[in-house]
């Protein structure tokens, strides 16, 4: 009798996902929409439009928009002043930068050396900072687009319209500033208030790593505000100087809050909620700009002594004196006087001084020199594969490379993935608006349809961004060219190439790209940390080095923070990588904060640790760091700590600081 077969094993099949690092690259960002924008975008791309109609000279109005999309793409700061250096300065390197491909267009070689010469400066100049990175991606994609595209009229006529384009919006951006002049600067102080206070909340629950990541960000975003306004006030201002002594007067209570998380999980001693009320209640009065005694209204000090609780122990001390020394500093009638007396963070140098170290460092870095000549030669490779190849609007190639490649923008390998995606789904938009919209006046509406998408959809993430922007882009090369479909496929075909190109030249074959630098970050985050050790607990005090010192690290690793999340999007190895490390950057916050949490309590009467606990730790950490540097793995440590008692002030800190190191990666 035949044996009876085996019962089929069921066959278990992996669903097709796809990886986590494109997960998280397609992953929208959680941001607010700017309304604002949104409706200056509408305005100032369709209003060219309409008066170039009128004039019966719609390429001109063509050109004057394309103006306006560079001037809607950095349209992004809050400060009035801070506008008109976001959107003008890279206006005029922008009209420099069509200026220059204009008088190269048609020239052959000539044009793809210039080409390439400018984009090693755009890429050097991206290093510098925000406002210098727009007005090298300006610099160079108008001059691509000026080799690449016969402008109308004389030479100088394209960069008139495009810079006026580009002015519109800053003009509709500025509408307001008579009214609201200091509102955008009082409400980001106001918000480092409230984050503040929601970090005071979540001390001693698992929420306050994310509420302390919060507070960096708004302190950063608050200072930069303020300090780069008051640079080019040369610090006179009283309203300004008001608000660096408030900012300022936060630095105790963000330093006591540590201490209160660390009393909350250990000694089960919770924080009254009167302490971040009071806080909320002092962010009110920031943002309604109240003067030292507005009428019929009691003083900020005051009120908080009335809300405030008796303090019971060293932290809720420390909390008390910080809470009442803020509300003190909201109604010092002198703000001049204060902020002379606890400028704890220093003044900033002159915006001559500043530009004179930006070039200098540029010039000798070798980042920046790497940079540059990645981007010239990505863009040399495209301008002379173009030239040897009839590629219908060729330009298209490089504008894709510029995009790709810029180093402050995040991953340039799921950039690339992300510029592929984003073009295709703005084409299939592109599509149906070509084929379906009649050249002429109805131009105008679907532009004021479009044109929001752009400012809506950039705070979602790079390809959303990308996807507004490509129809808008055809849209008005088509006013120029008159092709209509058919300029939707030679775009995807250009956008794939200038991807590819990007890929292989400006990522593959340079390692340090793909073989990501964000453990020596890390390691010199934890030199610098040990260094905050011994000014924390050293002599002879100096609480403003301690404060700036503190605040830089913060903001270092703030940075550090932005680094892994952009890692994170890069395929294997690099994203599995941090992944691992990721733990050892939170690590190294709780040590910061420990060590801050120790030295508020040492300051309210806790004994102090003798020198050689201190050495101990900064020595431990020293190995850390030096562990950090030699080896792309992370290897288990086990401190072992033998000096000072287990009540000791910094027993806490030695306990962040064995975890740290005890921290190991997968095999």
């Amino acid at each position: 009798m035949p044996r009876a077969p085996h019962p089929a094993r069921p066959v278990s099949l992996r669903p097709l996902t796809p990886p986590d690092w494109l997960v998280r690259s397609l992953k929208p960002q959680s941001a607010p929409i700017p309304w604002a924008a949104v409706a200056r975008a509408s305005v100032a791309m369709a209003l060219p439009l309409a008066i170039g109609i009128l004039a019966g000279q719609p390429a001109y109005g063509a050109l004057a928009s394309m103006g306006a999309l560079s001037g809607v793409i950095g349209d992004t700061a809050d400060a009035y002043r801070m506008r008109i250096f976001n959107i003008a300065v890279p206006q005029l390197f922008g009209a420099l930068g069509v200026t220059l491909g204009s008088l190269v267009f048609g020239h052959g070689w000539l044009a793809v050396g210039a080409v390439t010469l400018v984009a090693l400066v755009s890429g050097m100049m991206s290093t510098i900072g925000a406002v210098a990175s727009v007005s090298g991606l300006l610099l160079l994609l108008n001059c691509v687009v000026g080799a690449g595209l016969p402008m109308p009229g004389q030479w100088w006529l394209a960069p008139l319209l495009m810079t006026s384009g580009g002015l519109l919006v800053l003009t509709l951006a500025l509408l307001a500033w008579p009214l609201r002049s200091g509102v955008p600067e009082r409400a980001a102080v106001a918000a480092s208030y409230r984050s503040v206070a929601a970090l005071l909340d979540a001390a001693g629950t698992d929420t306050y790593d994310d509420a302390r990541t919060a507070v960096t960000a708004s302190l950063n975003q608050s200072y930069d505000l303020v300090l780069a306004r008051r640079a080019r006030d040369h610090g006179r201002s009283p309203d300004l100087v008001r608000l660096v002594a408030q900012l300022n007067a936060l630095t105790p209570i963000v330093e006591a809050a540590p201490a209160a998380d660390q009393a909350a999980r250990h000694a089960c001693v919770r924080l009254p909620a009167e302490v971040p009320a009071s806080v909320r209640a002092l962010a009110d009065t920031v943002e309604r700009g109240a003067t030292a005694h507005p009428s019929g209204a009691r003083p900020a000090a005051e009120r908080t002594a009335d809300r405030l609780p008796e303090p019971q122990d060293h932290v809720a001390r420390a909390l008390d004196h910080a809470v009442r020394h803020a509300a003190e500093t909201l109604d010092d009638p002198d703000p001049l006087g204060a902020i002379g007396t606890d400028d704890r963070l220093g003044r900033p140098a002159a915006l001559r001084v500043r530009a004179r170290r930006a070039a200098r460092n540029v010039l000798m870095s070798g980042a920046s020199w790497r940079y540059g000549l990645r981007l010239a030669l990505c863009i040399g490779i495209a301008q002379s594969l173009v030239s040897l190849i009839d590629v219908p609007r060729s330009y298209w190639v490089a504008l894709t490379i510029t995009f790709v490649l810029k180093p402050d923008f995040g991953s340039v390998f799921s950039r690339a993935v992300l510029r592929a995606l984003g073009t295709a789904a703005g084409l299939v938009v592109a599509a149906a608006v070509l084929a379906e919209v009649p050249h002429g006046w109805w131009d105008v509406p679907v532009m004021m349809l479009l044109a929001p998408l752009i400012p809506a959809l950039t705070t979602r993430g790079y390809g959303y961004q990308t996807a507004a922007i490509t129809p808008v882009i055809l849209l008005l090369s088509d006013i120029l060219n008159h092709q209509g479909l058919g300029l939707v496929l030679p775009r995807l075909v250009d956008s794939l190439m200038g991807c590819a190109i990007a890929l292989v030249a400006g990522y593959l074959l340079w390692p340090e790209s793909w073989g990501t630098r964000i453990g020596d970050r890390l390691a010199d985050a934890v030199a610098d940390t040990a260094a905050y050790v011994d000014c924390a607990f050293g002599t002879p005090e100096d609480p403003a080095a301690r404060a700036r010192m503190r605040r830089r690290l913060y903001r270092d690793l703030s940075v550090i923070r932005s680094e892994f999340q952009r890692a994170l999007t890069e395929p294997p190895p690099t994203g599995t990588r941090a992944a691992a490390w990721w733990p050892l950057v939170v690590a190294v916050e709780r040590i910061l904060d420990s060590t801050t949490a120790a030295r508020v309590r040492i300051r309210h009467g806790a004994r102090a640790p003798g020198p050689d606990e201190v050495a101990e730790v900064a020595r431990e950490l020293t190995g850390l760091a030096q562990g950090l540097r030699s080896s792309d793995t992370l290897e288990e440590v086990h401190a072992a700590f033998t000096v000072g008692p287990k009540d000791s002030v910094l027993e806490p800190l030695r306990q962040e600081v064995a975890a740290a190191r005890a921290i190991a990666s997968a095999p």
